[in-house]
C-alpha cells in the first residue's frame, strides 16, 4: 500500500516537473528597450508577464520614457530584488518618435 502511494506521488512529482520546464521562458536575445517594447516583447523577459508589462506601458504613458531600468522600482509589485534578475535582460534607449499626422 505504502509503495503505490509512493509511486503515485512520484509519478504526480515527475508531471508536475514537465509541465514547469514546459513553461519556463526563454530569455531575449538582446535587452529588451523599456522605452519602445510592446506588451509581447516585454513579456519575454523572464519575470515580466501580462500584468507588470501592462504597468510598464501605462507607467511609461503616464510618465514619459524611463531615464533608466531603476525607474521600473516605482512599479507596485516591483522590488530591487526582482528587478535584478530581470536588470540584463532590459535596457533604456531612444524613446520611439511620436507619430505625427501628415500635412
Amino acid at each position: 500500500m505504502l509503495s503505490r502511494l509512493v509511486a503515485a506521488y512520484a509519478g504526480l512529482l515527475a508531471i508536475a516537473l514537465c509541465g514547469i520546464a514546459a513553461t519556463t521562458k526563454k530569455p531575449p536575445v538582446k535587452p529588451v528597450n523599456i522605452n519602445t517594447a510592446n506588451s509581447e516583447e516585454l513579456q519575454q523577459v523572464p519575470g515580466i508577464g501580462p500584468a507588470t508589462a501592462q504597468k510598464i506601458l501605462q507607467m511609461r504613458k503616464s510618465y514619459g520614457p524611463f531615464k533608466s531600468v531603476n525607474d521600473l522600482l516605482a512599479i507596485r509589485g516591483l522590488g530591487e530584488k526582482r528587478l535584478n534578475k530581470m536588470r540584463k535582460y532590459l535596457t533604456v534607449g531612444q524613446a520611439a518618435p511620436k507619430k505625427t499626422p501628415a500635412t
